[in-house]
């Protein structure tokens, strides 16, 4: 393995949880980037990196490599410096359309790696679903429902929610939740043809974002979706029920497990979840190991071993969804995807 250095912009959690993949890996120097002093201090306790407050002088150090942790409204800034400077750079689920187009045309490029995250398809549960559906386990696939609920003051227990971007209109939590399940979803079972949403601020949490998702999914190969996320559900929970023409699947993080039952025997098997990789602070299972995986994707396809399994392309097809979904509960109506 050719020893890169890997420069973290951002050391917020995600920017943390970079490091600690990198590391993880032995991937080669780690260093990290971020605007505020005491996140730096924080990281070079932490995790012996050099870290710095000033970007000029983390690029005096020649990274290789830029791992982009930042909010997804900085995504684009520092996407366009990487491919000015010919740097590899992986970066950290976006939902945001402007500039989507330009990550596209970085993404062609042959001689940089540019890689957008690409992480539930990494969920031990989610990849047994994949398993399952594409071996059509409970036969031909019909519909499904899916909640993800999350209490929006939880996702960071160490900091006040009401001062993180999740909370401000500009990079809106939920709606980021939205994208990041529809991302697996889509993978999973096909293209979107068609949405009907409803969406509102339903909470009294301090925010400046819409807090629950209610979205009608129908899929260009028939299937048909109801899909309701949020960030007021306590507990935090993914809970899903896909129906196929001999059975049913049912997954839930609650329970942790996932269960299939075959419509033909009249009985069920039940596949426990596994605890996977733990990292305390967080206050529900975080599975850091499907994090670690997906850096690892990243890190082969920088070595030339495998091409990255996911595209800007693909990324860019999400958010055309997501601008149908927004549409949709704006107007009241149902809507073609783009």
């Amino acid at each position: 393995m050719d020893m890169r250095k890997y420069l973290v912009i951002g050391l917020g959690s995600m920017g943390k949880r970079r490091v600690r993949n990198l590391h993880y890996l032995k991937a080669g120097e780690v260093l990290g980037f971020d605007l505020r002093a005491d996140r730096c201090q924080e990281a070079r306790e932490k995790y012996g990196i050099a870290a710095f407050d000033n970007l000029e002088d983390a690029l005096k150090e020649h990274p290789d490599v830029f791992i982009i942790s930042t909010p997804s409204d900085r995504h684009h800034h520092y996407a366009l410096m990487a491919s000015k400077l010919d740097k590899h750079f992986f970066a950290e689920s976006n939902f945001l359309p402007e500039g989507v187009d330009d990550l596209v045309a970085i993404g062609k490029r042959k001689d940089i790696v540019a890689a957008p995250s690409f992480t539930m398809p990494h969920h031990p549960s989610v990849k047994l679903l994949k398993k399952l559906v594409s071996e059509a386990a409970v036969g031909r696939m019909l519909c499904f429902a899916y909640h993800l609920g999350a209490y929006l003051p939880d996702w960071h227990p160490w900091e006040d929610y009401r001062g993180v971007y999740y909370s401000r209109k500009e990079t809106p939590g939920c709606q980021e939740m939205v994208a990041f399940e529809l991302t697996w979803l889509i993978w999973l079972l096909g293209k979107v043809k068609r949405v009907f949403a409803f969406k509102g601020k339903l909470s009294r949490l301090e925010t400046e974002i819409e807090d629950v998702y209610q979205i009608g999914l129908e899929f260009e190969n028939n299937i048909l979706g109801n899909l309701l996320v949020d960030v007021v559900s306590r507990p935090s929970i993914r809970e899903g029920k896909f129906v196929g023409e001999k059975g049913t699947i049912i997954w839930n993080t609650v329970e942790e497990e996932l269960k299939v039952f075959d419509g033909e025997t009249k009985s069920w098997s039940t596949y426990p979840e596994g605890s996977g990789i733990i990292e305390p602070g967080y206050s529900v299972r975080t599975h850091e190991e499907m994090y670690i995986e997906e850096m690892s994707d990243f890190v082969a396809a920088l070595e030339g071993n495998s091409s990255y399994p996911y595209s800007f392309e693909a990324e860019k097809a999400i958010i055309e969804v997501l601008q149908a979904i927004e549409e949709s509960a704006e107007k009241g109506i149902s809507i073609m995807v783009k």
